[in-house]
C-alpha cells in the first residue's frame, strides 16, 4: 500500500474519505489537520508539503507557472458564479461600464474570485484591466509572484465592506463573508439571471477549487492516480448523495467536462498578468490525462 500525505478541506463531499468511511487497498491518505483548505494553500505552493491537495484554481495556475511540482486531477472541489461578487454602494449609481478610473478593492489580486470577475467585466463590458485602480489587502500565495503595475496595496486594517461604505473605494470584490445587508448592492444588475445567461452563452462553470497531485506520482504510478480519483468521486457521492443536485453541475469531473472552464480561466489569468503564458489544458494534467484515459 502506498501512503501519501494529503490536504483537503472538510465538507460533506470529503468527510467519508477524511473520516475513513471509505478506504482503498492501494492507497492510504494521511490527512493534514486542516478543515479550511485556504489555510493550507501556502504549505502546498511554497513548501510542496503534500502529495495530494486542494487548491484554488488560480493559485494552482500560478504555482504551475512558477514550476511547482503539481499537476491537476480532473476533479472540481467546488465552483460558483461570480456575477454577484462585485459590490458597490446602493446610492452610487455606478454601472459595470463606469469602472474606468475607479477604485476597486479586494483581498488579493490573484484570488480566484476576482480573476473570474475581472475576466467577465473585460469580456462582457469591455473593461481594460489597466484602466481600473485595483487595491489589495495582501499578496499572493505563490511567493515569487508580483502584482502588475496597475495594482496597489492598500494599508488599511478595515474590512472590505467598511472600506466600501466609507466611500474610500467605489466597489469591492468579495466572494463571501460580506453580506448584502446595509446600503450595498451587486454592481452587475440581477446577478443570478446574468450568471445564467452567461452560462447559456459560454457553457462554462467558474471553477473555484480543484485537486492536484504531485507530478512525480502522476508520472510513475497510474494505479495510484486512478485510485485517488476513484476515492474522491466515491467520497462525493457518499457524502452528498444524488438527490437534489442543481441543473447546472458546479462540480464537474473529467478532463473534457473541465476543458472549457480551464481554457477560460487560463485566458483570464494570462490577460490579467497572473501567469506568463497561455498553457494548453493537457499541459496542466501532465501524465494524469493518460492515466485516466
Amino acid at each position: 500500500m502506498k501512503r501519501l500525505t494529503a490536504m483537503l478541506g472538510t465538507y460533506p463531499k470529503t468527510a467519508p474519505l477524511k473520516q475513513r468511511g471509505i478506504s482503498s487497498p492501494l492507497v492510504a491518505l494521511d490527512f493534514a489537520d486542516v478543515d479550511v483548505a485556504q489555510k493550507g494553500f501556502k504549505d502546498v505552493v511554497r513548501a510542496a508539503k503534500y502529495d495530494v491537495a486542494e487548491l484554488a484554481l488560480i493559485t494552482f495556475l500560478m504555482a504551475y507557472d512558477a514550476g511547482k511540482p503539481y499537476v491537476l486531477l480532473p476533479f472540481v472541489m467546488n465552483g460558483s458564479f461570480h456575477h454577484g461578487s462585485i459590490l458597490c454602494r446602493t446610492d452610487s449609481g455606478l454601472t459595470p461600464h463606469d469602472l474606468s478610473g475607479r477604485k476597486v478593492a479586494m483581498r488579493s489580486y490573484s484570488q480566484t474570485t476576482p480573476t473570474w470577475v475581472r475576466g467577465i467585466l473585460a469580456d462582457d463590458f469591455g473593461l481594460r484591466q489597466q484602466d481600473v485602480r485595483w487595491l489589495t489587502q495582501e499578496g499572493a500565495h505563490v511567493a515569487a509572484y508580483t502584482d502588475p503595475g496597475w495594482v496597489s496595496r492598500a494599508e488599511d486594517p478595515r474590512g472590505l465592506k467598511e472600506v466600501l461604505l466609507s466611500g474610500d473605494v467605489d466597489a469591492i470584490i468579495a466572494g463571501s463573508g460580506v453580506g448584502e445587508d446595509g446600503p450595498i448592492r451587486p454592481l452587475i444588475p440581477q446577478p443570478g439571471k446574468a450568471a445564467r445567461d452567461w452560462y447559456g452563452r459560454t457553457n462554462v462553470v467558474p471553477i473555484n477549487h480543484v485537486v492536484v497531485i504531485r507530478k512525480e506520482i502522476a508520472e510513475s504510478d497510474g494505479d495510484v492516480v486512478r485510485e485517488i480519483f476513484r476515492l474522491l468521486c466515491e467520497s462525493r457521492t457518499t457524502g452528498e448523495g444524488e438527490i437534489g443536485r442543481p441543473d447546472i453541475d458546479m462540480q464537474p469531473t473529467g478532463l473534457e467536462r473541465l476543458r472549457g472552464s480551464l481554457e477560460m480561466a487560463i485566458r483570464f489569468a494570462y490577460e490579467q498578468r497572473i501567469i506568463t503564458r497561455k498553457y494548453g489544458v493537457e499541459e496542466l494534467f501532465g501524465s494524469v490525462s493518460e492515466q485516466l484515459s
